[in-house]
């Protein structure tokens, strides 16, 4: 007999081998029909599957996160399919899933049209609705390369001719499209239901410059309706809050030709810039971090030292003066270590924290550039921690406490922690991985976190913690990051001497808070949709005029509102009142201050708050008190 093991414990016996369907229809036609895989311990199978053996066994259906995932690649291949039935000289390559969806590489003789994707979206709902089954069959492999070959497929003839040729592939066919896939799929078209395809972009065959220019159709799918409508809507709102967008509208900065992947920062965005820079100067300050400043040019030596020639080489950019090569820094690492070398060092100045804003410069792909987020040129809030390996818990807990705060100032109190441990390949005694990652781990629960393990996605030298923020839109930033590294101070020759007269080697925590400040500016503006906290707003106030009998009155308010600390416009234009009040709410402004006679005469000030906010007419010093709180909570 065959023993199938059920999550709850139960076991079903068969006289014999049995499929992932015949499990499931055993336990009711309601899950039979729901089935959409299975999953043999960690394995998803196809409901096809037949198990040979005593097994533990869960039927996947729409409601787990593997049958999203089983729905999302099968809609991966029946976009293909309904491409090929549309434009059959149209050659497939790769269609894999992504967040939140998949795309599908094609090679095509035109660009597709929004009209083509409107077309190819209601054939594939058509071939869903024909509730073909899906049919999985194994081949050798150059029966298989034979095959695609025959079918003018030469891409997918290319992926098998790179598999080893001891070794079979499997096909999944769907009506007249058969298509290379390890699976598992949804066992027919009928199950996807609940898709749709979002745009074109340009991808280069196997991701390299060199090759083709293929073209990539991505699209989402949901187990549900409300789901997909769910995320349309995100995305809807998404698209609003566009950082690009919003910073053409609020004049905050532009990216231009003459200098790809880089900022030009306006003066609104750079007072932005300027605000959470000199926060987090005040954080460095008031936490024991000592700021330093390295050179942005390196000699190649050193970087050879660092062992990011080696790896990174590629993505630095590299100059010459005088016969000597250098790269501009991608990373502060290096300078810092530099930095503390000079002098002895003693067990009594650890841990000793170093914190610079960094600019580097990392030669991003053109594709990979995305506004102010990914970028080629960068600031970093980057921190160096040089502690003894005692040290590390309660470093990483002042850390993620910091962090905590100041992610909590910025808007966001929803964080994911992650951390990551040891990877297959890695340098180091596993005593001191035990260490690292214990200390690692034990810093985050004193600090409160649940935390998730992320097994073998830490550095080859140490253990990482990740910080991810979520923000309005419930999207997901990876910012904050605090590693353990023992190896970048045993390269460059870093001591201190020891409480026992000797010389050790520190270990180096890499730290950051909010990372990259241009990447998360957007995020910020993307957060807050333009609509940044009064503390962060380039402009805070504006004072307007009704007539030029209220002119000087308004000069006056300004001022002394800016001797307050404010960042405050005058417009005194000869507009009417209600246009110009219209701009400046358009430019997202937390208060507006509108005078007449009235006003002038009582000496107070007609309030606006942003969102339509009628606050009435109050005296000037109780704006004042209104302001400053407003700026000091920042709500």
């Amino acid at each position: 007999m065959l023993h199938i093991t059920l999550p709850d414990g139960s076991q079903r016996e068969f006289p014999g081998p049995v499929t992932v369907a015949d499990v499931a229809a055993s336990i009711g036609a309601g899950l039979a029909k729901a089935a959409l895989a299975g999953k043999i311990g960690d394995k998803v199978v196809d409901t096809s599957h037949l198990i040979t053996q005593d097994s533990p066994l869960s039927i996947v259906t729409a409601k787990d996160a593997d049958g999203l995932e089983v729905i999302r690649h099968s809609t991966a291949h029946l976009l293909a399919y309904a491409v090929k039935e549309l434009f059959p000289d149209a050659q497939v390559t790769i269609g894999p899933v992504i967040e939140n969806g998949f795309y599908y590489d094609f090679s095509y003789k035109r660009p597709f049209t929004p009209e083509d994707l409107a077309a190819i979206e209601k054939r594939m709902a058509e071939l869903a609705a024909k509730d073909e089954p899906v049919v999985r069959r194994v081949l050798p492999r150059d029966e298989a390369v034979s095959y695609f070959k025959g079918l003018g497929e030469h891409y997918k003839a290319e992926i098998i001719a790179s598999i080893p040729s001891n070794e079979d592939v499997s096909l999944y066919r769907e009506g007249g499209f058969e298509d290379l896939c390890r699976g598992p799929h949804v066992p027919s078209t009928g199950k996807l239901k609940h898709f749709k395809l979002m745009k074109v972009a340009g991808a280069y065959w196997r991701g390299d410059h060199r090759n083709e220019m293929l073209q990539r159709i991505y699209g989402t799918a949901w187990a549900t309706k409300d789901e997909l409508q769910q995320y349309l809507t995100m995305l809807e709102e998404a698209e609003k809050r566009d950082h690009r967008k919003l910073g053409r509208e609020l004049d905050l900065f532009h990216i231009d030709e003459h200098s790809p992947g880089t900022v030009f920062w306006h003066p609104k965005g750079w007072t932005i810039w300027q605000e959470v820079e000199q926060y987090m100067r005040r954080v460095y300050r008031e936490n024991g971090y000592q700021e330093v400043k390295g050179p942005q040019i390196l000699d190649q030596g050193l970087w050879e030292k660092t062992g990011h020639w080696d790896k990174y080489r590629e993505n630095m950019f590299v100059t010459e003066s005088e016969k000597r090569d250098y790269a501009l820094k991608p990373m502060n690492c290096p300078g810092h270590i530099l930095i503390f070398k000079q002098g002895i060092k003693s067990y009594r100045d650890l841990p000793l924290r170093f914190g610079e804003f960094g600019q580097c410069h990392r030669n991003e792909p053109s594709g990979g550039l995305h506004g102010i987020m990914r970028v080629r040129a960068f600031t970093q809030d980057d921190g160096h921690i040089f502690c003894t390996e005692d040290q590390i818990q309660a470093e990483v807990t002042a850390f993620t406490a910091l962090l905590q705060k100041v992610y909590k100032d910025f808007g966001f109190t929803d964080i994911i922690y992650k951390l990551s441990t040891r990877p297959e390949k890695r340098i180091g005694t596993e005593e001191s991985w035990d260490k690292a990652e214990a200390a690692l781990a034990d810093g985050l629960r004193a600090s409160g976190c649940d935390f998730q393990y992320l097994p073998g996605e830490g550095a080859f030298y140490g253990p990482k913690i990740e910080y991810t923020l979520k923000d309005a839109l419930g999207r997901e930033w990876q910012c904050g990051t605090i590693q353990v590294d023992p190896n970048l101070p045993e390269r460059l020759d870093a001591e201190f001497v020891g409480e026992d007269g000797n010389r050790h080697r520190p270990i180096m925590l890499h730290r950051a808070i909010v990372g990259s400040l241009e990447r998360f500016i957007g995020i910020l503006i993307e957060q807050h949709a333009g609509a940044l906290p009064t503390w962060l707003a380039p402009v805070q106030v504006a004072v307007l005029n009704i007539t030029d009998n209220q002119a000087e009155y308004c000069r006056e308010i300004a001022k002394s509102l800016q001797n307050q600390g404010l960042r405050v416009v005058t417009d005194l234009r000869n507009e009417k009142i209600t246009y110009k009040i219209r701009e400046h709410a358009l430019q997202k402004l937390p208060f507006i201050v509108v005078v007449g006679d009235k006003e002038k005469e009582a000496g107070a000030v007609a309030v606006r708050a942003r969102g339509n906010k009628d606050l009435g007419v109050m005296p000037l010093e109780a704006f004042s008190r209104l302001i400053a709180a407003d700026v000091s909570s920042k709500v």
